[in-house]
């Protein structure tokens, strides 16, 4: 049987995550207010389950697609090659997203391009940067709603309902009067509380997963952290949200948008008015002065979004 061989181009490196004044909070105002403290907490954490109705693969690579309409697949390996990624096409088509896959245990893998067909592609290392194909397969999904995929973990919004990221926005949102509110609490705890890590930043892998829990005990991280602990904190309160990843000018770099009932999507500009906000760069406002901040998003054009997990 012929082998077919992959070169595999990875995605540029998290290294260049935005600083527009350096890592100082000069000029920063603290602005958190006493909540009422009435929203309606979430207690119960929705999880994925790898729950074997759909199935595709063998014994060394397995893809569980049981909830699919819950907008994830789950992915395993126990083969024996010391490097695996998976590749998966949206139905839009455009570059594939890629995900390092970690050997033994699964692995939750969004499905962001909404409604349609998938091909999900298990590439096992060879030797060097070329990589054979082990399992391809394409699966057809239609979401039970479109907000299912930004409110479940995933490998790169990675929680349990056992992890501090999670205890942390019951807090938060027991001090919170509605979701406004909780959003706002969210984003001036991570900004006030978590440093950008310049020497992070310099050697960061290309296969770099964020770990939320990791991020909040150490206080710092780089953009992809700010994005995932904040993602993590509002997924597990049921708030929609979505890390995107991109470029700020020309930076790769990481932020968040969420939904709220109120105003929908939030993707315009950084500034919150009282009745709306919008394209919430955690890195930006904890890193900078509220004026430069607000200089640089403008209207939201020096965004450009290439993966949304």
């Amino acid at each position: 049987m012929k082998t077919t061989f992959i070169k595999r181009t990875f995605a540029v490196s998290m290294v260049l995550c935005l600083i527009l004044t350096g890592c100082g909070k000069d000029g920063k105002k603290s602005s958190k207010k006493a909540s009422k403290g009435s929203r309606e907490t979430t207690t119960s954490v929705l999880m994925p389950e790898a729950s074997g109705e759909v199935t595709y693969g063998g014994d060394s690579i397995s893809i569980d697609a049981s909830h699919t309409d819950d907008g994830y697949i789950m992915v395993r390996y126990t083969g024996g090659a010391d490097k695996v990624q998976v590749q998966i096409h949206n139905p839009e088509g455009g570059e594939p997203y890629q995900y390092p896959l970690p050997i033994g245990d699964y692995q939750t893998l969004p499905l962001t391009g909404g409604d349609g067909s998938y091909q999900v592609d298990v590439l096992e290392h060879v030797s060097d940067d070329l990589y054979s194909m082990g399992l391809s397969q394409n699966i057809d999904v239609s979401l039970s709603d479109e907000f299912r995929p930004y409110l479940f973990p995933n490998q790169y919004v990675n929680y349990t309902p056992d992890s501090a990221a999670v205890s942390l926005g019951i807090d938060l949102s027991n001090d919170s009067s509605d979701d406004l509110d909780f959003v706002t609490n969210v984003y001036e705890y991570v900004t006030d509380n978590i440093s950008y890590d310049n020497e992070k930043a310099q050697d960061i892998s290309v296969n770099y997963i964020p770990d939320v829990d990791a991020t909040l005990e150490s206080k710092s991280g780089i953009c992809f952290d700010y994005a995932s602990v904040m993602s993590s904190m509002l997924r597990s309160q049921s708030v929609p949200t979505k890390l995107e990843v991109g470029y700020s000018g020309t930076a790769y770099h990481a932020w968040i948008s969420v939904y709220l009932a109120e105003t929908g999507w939030v993707d315009d500009i950084i500034e919150f008015n009282g009745q709306n906000w919008s394209l919430m760069d955690p890195t930006l406002a904890a890193n900078n002065d509220d004026e430069a901040v607000k200089e640089y998003v403008g209207d939201g054009s020096n965004y450009t979004t290439k993966y949304t997990y």
